[in-house]
């Protein structure tokens, strides 16, 4: 709602911008925006026109991207959050750049959602509750998150940890989950724990997974971290699990694309090696909740 910035974005003045929707209001003959002291705005006739002037651009831009896409065959470019992409698919990655040299693989990191008929994207990898329309989707694995310490805050804590400690500790804060029909946080854990009368709400709070367990790694404090994104830092002993009332949430990692690029081949070879992976991440993640209750 401004001929200056449109002006600006499609790098003409604006009196050439100007001069272009009078000749498109002459050819329509009816007015499309109302000229207003500091602003413009879209006449009737102006909202009748827009959705299919907007669908014709995004058509164009969705041709020349495949045009452009068709010349690199070989690539393959995967959206992903960023604590995914840093905890869970940078270290497995090295599995599919070995199977499959003839893919050039390329990881998108970012936490804005892909509209795959603009961004150079192929194929997403989301957590989420599993609904977005229009879009193929695989669910990989459901995600479960338990209290994770460092052993040197342990020792702080003079070599245990228990129900006691809980009482003393600082309480890191994963907001990644905050969007979920049921929040996974403190708060649900303490209460199934039966500790609900510590405060649940007070802490560091992280936006990004990822970085609230690197928190808990460095010894600021206990996280409540997701099983997915923790099983490494897990193996290596950077993290220990105190305890083994878990919460599941509500959403899980989805495999996502659009429907016409499942007949791709590369497409199709990632998304076996990612369902392989994730099935061994499912069987990991029981086995160590199974070893944990048996104790």
């Amino acid at each position: 709602m401004s001929f200056q910035k449109a002006a600006e974005e499609l790098f003409v003045t604006p009196s050439a911008l100007s001069y272009q929707i009078r000749q498109l209001e002459d050819h329509v003959e009816q007015p499309l925006f109302l000229r207003l002291n500091r602003a413009v705005k879209l006449t009737e006739a102006g909202e009748q026109l827009y959705p299919g002037v907007h669908d014709g651009f995004e058509s164009f831009q969705r041709a020349v991207r495949q045009l452009m896409r068709s010349n690199q065959s070989n690539v393959l470019v995967v959206s992903s959050g960023p604590a995914f992409a840093a905890k869970w698919l940078a270290p497995r990655v090295y599995k599919f750049v070995d199977a499959h040299p003839e893919i050039e693989l390329r990881i998108a990191a970012n936490l804005k959602l892909v509209d795959f008929n603009i961004d150079e994207v192929d194929v997403a990898l989301r957590f989420g509750e599993g609904v977005y329309p229009g879009l193929h989707v695989d669910p990989l694995f459901d995600e479960v998150a338990l209290p994770l310490v460092s052993p040197a805050l342990i020792e702080r804590f003079g070599g245990t940890f228990g129900r006691a400690e809980m009482e003393k500790v600082t309480l890191l804060h994963d907001d990644s989950t905050s969007f979920m029909t049921e929040v996974v946080g403190w708060n649900t854990w303490l209460e199934k724990e039966g500790l609900d009368h510590i405060d649940g709400s007070k802490g560091p709070r992280f936006n990004h997974a990822d970085h609230g367990l690197d928190a808990a790694i460095d010894g600021a404090g206990i996280v409540l971290g997701r099983l997915s994104l923790a099983m490494r830092d897990i193996r290596s002993g950077r993290l220990v699990a105190p305890f083994d009332t878990y919460v599941k949430a509500s959403a899980g990692f989805h495999f996502v694309a659009p429907p016409a690029s499942m007949d791709r081949p590369h497409v199709a070879t990632f998304r076996d090696w990612l369902r392989a992976e994730a099935d061994a991440e499912i069987h990991e993640v029981s086995e160590f909740l199974a070893a944990k209750r048996s104790r």
